[in-house]
Formats: structure tokens, C-alpha cells, sequence
């Protein structure tokens, strides 16, 4: 069976298609089979990004590895079952296709709180939620006392994501792990930074995630989408010598992957 990692955050802005699209290129990169699906029906961001992919390895001949876009199939209302939602087929056929020739499989949900996002997190083995570094987004998490910072109740978010594990749990499935992704990190120890790191850390413990370093801010992901290459791919881009700050963006996705931790992955890029 194809480990599932699900890319989840319901509010925009955070570098989850990003996030989504290195880490199936590490992990393709690593001679690993990986799909993709990309159920952000409408912006479709990590679907672009793998279609940019695959059409400049095709223009420029390129011998690189890429994960695999699987769209969702279509499904003839009248073959459904009384009760039965067709987004929940359309997904449940999705995974079944891949799931016989991958070894991972990279699911993006949507920036909001959809029918499709909700039974893509009860499937996910690895859930990697990127957030900014920022309380404006640490509210997806959890809601805090403006005086003391003191963690109030948990999130909307967060309450979906418990729902998710109580569903696997009932389906006998392996327990989620669950991973807040840490991204645009100031490059300085600000004390904003020390604060949400103190609170991400409180709240780790209270509903069990565990915390991981993300990207930096930094212009080099805007650049590399059109072509839908990634900060592994430099090379094949021509790019002979990297800078400091290419060179912190890899080791930034380094270890990311190996904080992930991965079944069968050993991260030697």
C-alpha cells in the first residue's frame, strides 16, 4: 500500500503547494514511485506546478524524475449507491489507482474547509500542516489569550484533524502522524519568532503533532514554479554554482524530509 501524505492548512498563503511539490520531487528524486493529486478544484496550484514540470523535461530534454498528476476521474452519477457522495468516489478511485504502482502519494487540499479536504486528512499516514510563522496563523491551530498567550481551546482545524484519527482509529488504520511545518521563518531570533515557537511547542504536547523547520522566505520558489522545477533541479537548469541562499533553501528541504521521517526514504541529496 502507498503511504498517504496529506498537505493541509485552511488558510491560504502558507507555501503548501510548494511545500507539496518538493516534497514529492525529493521523493521521486530518491527513486521512489509517487502520484500526486491536487484537490484544489478551482486554483489547482500543485497540479500547475506538475504540469510546468513535465512540460519543460519534455522541451528541453530533460532525464529528471517527477511524481505522477493523477486528476480525479470522473464518475457516472447513476453507479452510486443510495447515500453515497460522488466527491468521496471520485477520491476513493483516485487513491485506488495510484495506490497499486506508488509508493507515496502527495495529496494538496484546498486553502478552506471542503467535503474533499475533510476525507482526504481521515486517509492521511503523514499529515504535514505548513504554516507561517506568524499567531495570525497559529489561529488555524489554536486560539490564544491575547494577554497572556495562553492557549485558550483548540481550533476548528484542529478538531478535523481529531475527527480524522478518530476515523482511522475506528478503521483500523495506523495512527497519523501529524506534522506543523514551521515556513517564512525570519532569519533572525525575533521575539515574535520565540513566542510562537514557545506556544507551537504547548500545543504539540496538548494534541499531538510534532513540529518541523520549513522554508525560509526567499524569491527563489516564485522563480521555479513556472518551469516546475524545485531547489533540487538546479543543476538541469544550468545552474552550475549556488549561492548562499540556494544553498540554505536545500539544506532547508533536507531537513524537512528527514523530520518527515519517512518509511523506506533515506534523504542522501
Amino acid at each position: 500500500m502507498a503511504h498517504i501524505i496529506v498537505l493541509g492548512n485552511e488558510k491560504g498563503g502558507s507555501g503548501k503547494s510548494t511545500t507539496a511539490m518538493h516534497v514529492a520531487t525529493a521523493l521521486a528524486r530518491l527513486g521512489h514511485v509517487v502520484g500526486g493529486l491536487d484537490l484544489d478544484l478551482r486554483q489547482r496550484s500543485f497540479a500547475r506546478y506538475m504540469e510546468n514540470r513535465k512540460a519543460t523535461i519534455a522541451a528541453r530534454g530533460l532525464d529528471v524524475a517527477a511524481p505522477e498528476l493523477m486528476e480525479l476521474p470522473e464518475i457516472d452519477a447513476g453507479t452510486l449507491a443510495e447515500g453515497e457522495n460522488i466527491l468521496d468516489k471520485r477520491l476513493s478511485a483516485a487513491v485506488a489507482d495510484l495506490e497499486g504502482r506508488c509508493d507515496f502519494i502527495v495529496i494538496d487540499c484546498p486553502g478552506s474547509h471542503t467535503r474533499l479536504s475533510q476525507v482526504a486528512h481521515s486517509l492521511a499516514d503523514t499529515l504535514i500542516t505548513p504554516l507561517n510563522d506568524s499567531f495570525v496563523d497559529f489561529d488555524l491551530l489554536a486560539r490564544i489569550d491575547s494577554e497572556t498567550y495562553e492557549i485558550k481551546a483548540p481550533s476548528v482545524y484542529s478538531e478535523m484533524v481529531w475527527h480524522a484519527r478518530q476515523l482511522r482509529s475506528r478503521a483500523g488504520l495506523t495512527p497519523m502522524d501529524w506534522i506543523v511545518v514551521r515556513n517564512r521563518l525570519p532569519t533572525q531570533q525575533m521575539h515574535n519568532k520565540r513566542k510562537v515557537g514557545r506556544a507551537l511547542e504547548t500545543l504539540s504536547s496538548r494534541i499531538g503533532f510534532r513540529v518541523a523547520p520549513g522554508f525560509s522566505e526567499r524569491v527563489i520558489f516564485r522563480e521555479l514554479f513556472p518551469t516546475g522545477m524545485t531547489l533540487l533541479d538546479l543543476q538541469e537548469l544550468g545552474v552550475d554554482r549556488l549561492n548562499i541562499s540556494n544553498l540554505a533553501a536545500r539544506q532547508e528541504l533536507r531537513d524537512l524530509m528527514r523530520a518527515l521521517n519517512l518509511p523506506g526514504v533515506s534523504v542522501d541529496f
